[in-house]
């Protein structure tokens, strides 16, 4: 007997076995494949995932400052902002030095906007084609927020005045709050951007004056106080400014917190005072620069 013909297999057989063994091996393998592929794929995700959020914090932050810049350039062509020489960013101010054959005064009025009084100050302001600067308070550009809108239409600057008007001393979060607030109510309100602030009452050691110099605010006080607040006659009013006033001189009054009458009754002569006397008005970011240039050109003598 043929030995060799007893275990020769059927084609057929051969066929089905090589078949089996490649479907074997072909399962086997895909699986892998799979996921080795998978876990490439989950990497990559999850590494897009992650990058994701950072690229897209730096675009963002990008765009805001080319709209920051966009904005600051427009507006300054407006004359509704005016970037603070950056000698006076995290100074205080009482006046300023400039140029002595030019008489410059800027007048100031706080605690607005504030219903009647605001207005009438800013039609005097405007028939006289004057510029002031208005330090406002937060709650009150919240409550009348058209009025604000007002004066900086009408080209005058406007800055912080802090949120509540409040004179004892705060802790450092309500410091912060006090002119951040306010900050982003003016901002929201006008689209204004400003680093001028004034502390309620001249307190400088109650906490606002400090936190807003570390935000490199010029904190603004005055040289000559009109003591308007005691509602005195007009008169009066207009001798408490003038006997104060020289060249560089920050003349403080207001527009709301109270009644007003004797301001705005005392304003149109004043002004003819200060007129007659050669002085030109400016706003506070105006007298600023001027005396920045003046100092700049006194260094390279």
């Amino acid at each position: 007997m043929n030995t060799k013909r007893l275990f020769r297999l059927p084609k057929f057989v051969l066929f089905g076995l090589a078949a089996l063994i490649l479907t074997l091996v072909v399962g086997m393998v895909i699986p892998i494949q799979q996921s080795s592929f998978s876990n490439n794929f989950g990497q990559s995700v999850i590494a897009s995932s992650l990058a994701a959020p950072a690229n897209t914090v730096q675009r963002v932050t990008e765009l805001k400052k080319q709209m920051l810049n966009t904005w600051q350039e427009e507006a300054k062509q407006k004359g509704v902002y005016q970037e603070i020489p950056k000698r006076y960013q995290g100074v205080t101010l009482n006046a300023v030095k400039p140029n002595a054959n030019d008489k410059i005064i800027a007048l100031t009025f706080d605690d607005g906007p504030w219903p009647k009084y605001t207005d009438q100050i800013l039609n005097i302001l405007k028939e006289n084609n004057i510029k002031g600067t208005f330090f406002v308070i937060g709650r009150n550009m919240k409550n009348f927020p058209e009025i604000g809108k007002r004066i900086v239409a009408e080209g005058h600057t406007i800055a912080n005045h802090t949120w509540h008007h409040w004179y004892h001393r705060l802790n450092p979060k309500a410091a912060a709050y006090e002119i951040d607030a306010t900050e982003e109510i003016i901002y929201k309100v006008t689209g204004v951007k400003t680093n001028l602030f004034r502390p309620p009452g001249g307190v400088l050691g109650n906490g606002p004056a400090a936190y807003a110099r570390s935000k490199k605010y010029s904190v603004i006080m005055w040289s000559a106080d009109s003591h308007d607040y005691k509602r005195p006659a007009a008169p009066r009013l207009i001798s408490n400014v003038m006997r104060n006033s020289k060249p560089g001189g920050i003349v403080l009054m207001h527009d709301g917190g109270g009644v007003r009458d004797s301001t705005v009754k005392a304003l149109p002569d004043m002004i003819q005072k200060f007129r007659s006397s050669g002085y030109r008005f400016v706003t506070l970011p105006e007298m600023l620069e001027l005396e920045d240039k003046e100092l700049q050109a006194v260094a390279k003598k």
